[in-house]
Parts: C-alpha cells; sequence; structure tokens
C-alpha cells in the first residue's frame, strides 16, 4: 500500500521550514555572545513565515523580571518598554505556566497589553498572536512571540510548532553559551590561581637564605625584575641560576607569558641554531617543514640561556644580531623575523678568560652583561646549609610517602663541616638519598654519602702519630718518582724539587732500591 502524495501546498511550507531551520541554526552557530545573533534569528523567521514582526523576552536571573532582549519590527523606544513580571500578559503567562498561546485576535483579548505600544490601533487591525515558552531542560528561560495577520481559514498549528522548534534551538544555544562561559569562568579563575602560585613558588622571598650574600642577590632580583634589561647570572655549577631566572620572569610584566629554557651545552653544534632561530621547510635533511625556534616561542616572554659560554662562534654572531635588532632570519629562510622577548643569561665559566683566548666574542659579553647578578657558592653561605637541609628532607619526605623528623646531631655536623663543591644540588641529591635510606624517621650520619662521612662517623680513625704519616707520604713520593724516572734518582730528585744529595739520603734512609724500577 502506498502512502499518498502531500499536497503541493504542504510541501512548500515543509521546505520553506527546513529552510529557515537551517539558516537559523547557521546564525546561532556564528556567534558565542547569542545577543548579537537573536535579531538576526527573528529577522529569518519573519522572511520566511510572512510574519509581521518576532519578539524574544528573556528571564532576569537576578530580578526574575521579563524584558525583551531583541525584537524584529520593534523601534528601540518599543523595544525599551516590553517589560513584565511572571503572569502578566500573555508572554508573562505563558513564562509562567510554560505553555503556548494563540490570541487569534488581539483587539479582542483583554490579557493582550500591548506594553510596546507597536500596534498602535487595535480596533483597526486584525492581528493574530503566537507566543511559545523557551525551555532549558524544566526551567522556562523566556518566550519566543510573533505577530500575523489574522485570518479566518488560517491554521495556528503549524506556527506553533515551527516556532517551538526555533524556541528549542534558541535555548540550545544558550545552555551552550551558558557553559562556555561557566568553562571561560573556570579557566580564568584556574590560570589566575596557577599564575599566583607559580609567583609565590618562584618568588625571591621564598628562595631560602638568609645569609648576607644571598640577601644581596635578592635585592638585585627585587631592582630588575619588573624591567627588560638583560640579565647576566654568574655563579658555579649547581647555586641555583635557574630558579634565580625564573624568579626574574615570575616577578615580572611578562609573568602571563611564556618562559623557554634553552641549555646552550646540552645541544649539539648541529641544531643549536636551528633550536634557537627555527628552521623553513628543505633548509636540511629532515626539515619537512618550518619549525619555530625558542626565541620565536618566548615571543612576548623571557628566554633564559643556560651556559651561554658554550655558543659555538657562529652562534654567537647570530645571537648578538638578537641582542641588538630583536630580530633573525630562521635557517635556510630570507624572511625577517622580529621578536619581543626578554633575554636572560646564564653562565659557570669566567667569560673574561674565554675573551682573551677569543673563545668569547667581546661585543657579546658586553650586551649581555647588562645586568650582573653573582650567586654565592653554598661555602659562602653557611648559615643555610641547615635550613636548605630540612627544606630538602620535608620535600622528599612528602614524595617519598614518609615521615622523616629530623636531622640527627652528628649528620648535621657532617653537613656543616662538608665543602660542597657541587653546591645546592649536591646537598639536594645527598638529602633525597638520606630520605630513601633511613628507616626510622631520622636522617643519621650513615645515611649520607662516603664523600661526607668523618673518621668517627664511619668508624675509621686514622692510625699513626703524625711523623710517622708524614714519613710514609715520603716514601710513597720518592717511590713514585722514582718510578716516573725508570730508577733515576737525579731525575726524580728534580721532580720533586730537592737535591740529588738530599735524594740519595732519603732513599737510603727509606730502605728504596732505586735499580727495581729500572725496567
Amino acid at each position: 500500500m502506498t502512502t499518498p502524495p502531500k499536497p503541493t501546498g504542504e510541501v512548500q511550507r515543509e521546505v520553506i521550514e527546513l529552510r529557515l531551520l537551517f539558516e537559523i541554526s547557521k546564525i546561532l552557530d556564528r556567534s558565542i555572545d547569542l545577543r548579537d545573533e537573536l535579531g538576526p534569528v527573528l529577522k529569518a523567521m519573519v522572511k520566511h513565515t510572512g510574519m509581521l514582526r518576532g519578539t524574544i523576552t528573556l528571564v532576569n536571573r537576578e530580578t526574575g523580571g521579563l524584558s525583551i532582549e531583541a525584537a524584529h519590527g520593534l523601534s528601540g523606544d518599543e523595544l525599551e518598554r516590553g517589560q513584565y513580571q511572571p503572569g502578566e500578559g500573555v508572554v508573562g503567562k505563558v513564562v509562567e505556566n510554560g505553555r503556548s498561546m494563540v490570541i487569534p485576535r488581539i483587539s479582542q483579548e483583554p490579557m493582550f497589553l500591548n506594553r510596546t505600544k507597536a500596534r498602535k490601533n487595535l480596533s483597526k487591525k486584525e492581528i493574530s498572536f503566537l507566543c511559545v515558552p523557551i525551555k532549558m531542560e524544566t526551567a522556562v528561560i523566556g518566550a519566543l512571540s510573533a505577530d500575523r495577520l489574522f485570518a479566518a481559514d488560517i491554521s495556528y498549528e503549524e506556527d506553533l510548532r515551527c516556532m517551538t522548534i526555533i524556541a528549542s534551538m534558541i535555548a540550545q544555544a544558550v545552555r551552550l553559551r551558558q557553559e562556555h562561559q561557566e568553562e571561560r569562568k573556570r579557566l580564568m579563575e584556574e590560570n589566575t590561581r596557577l599564575q599566583h602560585e607559580l609567583q609565590e613558588k618562584f618568588r625571591p622571598a621564598n628562595m631560602i637564605g638568609r645569609a648576607s650574600t644571598i640577601q644581596d642577590v635578592f635585592d638585585l632580583i627585587a631592582q630588575v625584575a619588573k624591567s627588560d634589561a638583560t640579565v647576566l647570572l654568574r655563579g658555579e655549577s649547581g647555586v641555583g641560576k635557574e630558579l634565580v631566572a625564573h624568579s626574574l620572569h615570575y616577578n615580572s610584566l611578562r609573568a602571563a607569558k611564556a618562559f623557554i629554557r634553552v641549555n646552550c651545552a646540552a645541544l649539539p653544534e648541529s641544531v643549536i641554531e636551528s633550536e634557537l632561530f627555527g628552521h623553513e621547510a628543505g633548509a636540511f635533511t629532515g626539515a619537512v617543514q618550518q619549525r619555530q625556534g625558542r626565541f620565536e616561542l618566548a615571543h612576548g616572554g623571557t628566554i633564559f640561556l643556560d651556559e651561554i659560554g658554550d655558543l659555538t662562534a657562529q652562534t654567537q654572531v647570530k645571537l648578538l644580531r638578537v641582542l641588538q635588532e630583536r630580530e633573525f632570519e630562521r635557517v635556510g629562510g630570507n624572511e625577517t623575523v622580529k621578536v619581543d622577548v626578554r633575554i636572560i643569561a646564564a653562565t659557570s665559566r669566567k667569560l673574561e678568560d674565554m675573551m682573551e683566548t677569543d673563545a668569547f666574542r667581546q661585543d657579546l659579553y658586553y650586551r649581555l652583561n647588562v645586568f650582573p647578578i653573582h650567586i654565592p657558592p653554598l661555602r659562602e653561605r653557611r648559615t643555610d646549609i641547615l635550613e636548605l637541609a630540612n627544606f630538602f628532607v620535608e620535600k622528599y619526605s612528602k614524595l617519598n610517602h614518609k615521615y622523616v623528623r629530623r636531622i640527627s646531631t652528628p649528620a648535621i655536623d657532617m653537613l656543616m663541616s662538608y665543602h660542597w663543591p657541587g653546591n645546592v644540588r649536591e646537598l639536594e641529591n645527598c638529602l633525597e638519598r638520606a630520605v630513601l635510606l633511613t628507616n626510622d624517621d631520622v636522617v643519621h650520619g650513615h645515611h649520607l654519602p662516603p664523600t661526607l662521612q668523618t673518621a668517627e662517623a664511619s668508624n675509621t680513625p686514622i692510625k699513626g702519630t703524625l711523623d710517622e704519616t708524614l714519613l710514609q707520604v715520603e716514601a710513597e713520593l720518592i717511590i713514585e718518582s722514582l718510578k716516573n724516572s725508570k730508577g733515576n734518582k737525579a731525575r726524580a730528585a728534580r721532580e720533586l724539587g730537592i737535591t740529588e744529595r738530599l735524594m740519595g739520603l732519603r732513599v737510603r734512609k727509606h730502605e728504596i732500591e732505586p735499580k727495581q724500577y729500572r725496567n
């Protein structure tokens, strides 16, 4: 049994309706701010359906009142007059009850208030008024209404069905916009919280140190952080130059932008230029597409060039141009790239000595050395050792799910008497190891590395008197020299800085036979 074909008029109406709904869906997807699109939605509805005018009335979530948010066919003054309360007039009833209403002739309906004054002479105009609720789940958030010329043979069911679909699309768009706004607000709050945490984490006040030498560093950070001046961090390996660089960035006006770190010593000479300045597609074998360098990634923020003294001479020339002009070309490219970036450099090498041997350019040195900050080694701030040790013990206790309550007195003595050639980094590594080894919630001396052990702590007391030890060392030195000189006492004496006569006396005293070292 075949379905009879629809009348031509009904088919045309469905086509018009589909075109209308498709156009409205495109309008609603066009902008994040829904207010910008409500007017065009009404305009499309009026154009496709032949209605006279249309309005969208929304509930004010703060006051609970109703006001016309958008309209087509109303003047500005008429739109402003469209203020209602729930239950007031036809629109208020629709919002209050959540049910659609049709007023065939507004001139004969006392409930129709004509609040906007858009229908100036109701007795002469046979106008029908249709109003459907805009629902978001179970809550009514507003109403969609429209005017059309009255005709006795018109069925309003198709108009109401089409308007209900449009109202549903508007409600869906409102819900998506609200979710987007809530997510955006959450992300902004999260970003603000993270920025605050970063500033708290890296600000100088949170860098541990009470010694006067490190306090001087804190003062210098406070003076230069807000500026865009190039900073050169000097100091031995492990003193915390990267921590100072973080502090400079997160206390600057660029804190919300990128902080890009480049270890110049870790990058091979063949890739350092591409890493810093990027490359174009086809610049070399394997360069299949354009790649941004670290300077471009740091645009608007800060780039930290660690171990700047290890740069090659060719890279130093290009870096000098970036410092002077804030521009460069990618590897294999001709286009000049301009960047707004603050440069912080660091080195543990003596650049002044390198300049004397032409290993480091003088002009680059003076460009980098605008605001030098020397970070003292740990041996020059011994008063900070215990505070740093406690901090690292607490840090690694949490990370390893332990509860280490204290550092024993012998362990403290060992920490305080050691010379710390690896500085703060070495101290941190020692305490991490100690926390992992302890089983009784206390860091003891035997948990520290052998290099920190004292004779008492390791139960290895020095045996013999001073004279006996000196004689033993003297004999070992003489034997070693005779080995190097293949038993030649004269050469051994010159190596040790003594006369041949004194060498002969020492050899006889220690009963050493030089002949056995000739072969």
